[in-house]
């Protein structure tokens, strides 16, 4: 692909690869380990990004998608009694919850680009993405999860942990520049003293 203004920088030859083969549907492999490293490194991408929106925003603001409001009340109404802080595997994965999950899931084809697209979800809600807290889902499933915890307050644990971290270091600066002032201080009356035994 070659770029068409002075500003524009010119797209590998290997990103535009890249990008193809995850615009072919999956039929279209195996299992390539190229692929599934492609879709592995773009689900993580997603899954920083989120994390950090829910770390310095209030989630409960948040909007994930023009229909946040349609995919939580379909959520509710059919999942009515899931636990959502801490996510049991059994009821996103087995053979009956993915009986219950797929017409949920295939209301949302056409309204949300990409809904069965995989994504990283977080089993327990007020700890980060790790590999022992992170499970793969469909796009459909995380947004409905997520957009539940948002708008129930379960989310709420990781932007305040954070903003307590950031309040913290500048209490911890505050005392620093405290103790270096006062410690500025004390060599200035030093070097008086030390003017006036020279005197």
């Amino acid at each position: 692909m070659e770029a068409t203004g002075e500003t524009e920088k010119p797209v590998s030859g290997e990103l535009v690869s890249v990008a193809h083969a995850l615009s072919l549907p999956a039929e279209s492999y195996g299992n390539d380990p190229d692929i599934e490293m492609a879709w592995a490194m773009r689900a993580m991408q997603h899954a920083e990004v989120y994390y950090k929106l829910i770390s310095s925003v209030d989630p409960q603001f948040l909007k994930l998608t023009k229909v946040d409001d349609q995919i939580y009340s379909e959520f509710r109404k059919n999942f009515e009694k899931l636990r959502i802080d801490i996510l049991d595997p059994e009821e996103l994965k087995s053979v009956s919850a993915k009986e219950k999950w797929r017409p949920f899931c295939l209301k949302f084809d056409g309204v949300i680009e990409d809904f069965n697209y995989g994504t990283l979800l977080r089993l327990d809600c007020s700890q980060g993405y790790t590999e022992e807290n992170t499970i793969f889902a469909p796009r459909i499933q995380f947004f409905a999860i997520e957009i539940a915890r948002n708008r129930e307050g379960h989310n709420k644990v990781v932007y305040t942990s954070v903003q307590d971290k950031e309040e913290e270091k500048g209490a911890n600066r505050g005392e620093k520049e405290k103790t270096n002032k006062g410690g500025e201080k004390e060599k200035e009356a030093n070097k008086g003293i030390n003017k006036h035994d020279e005197t």
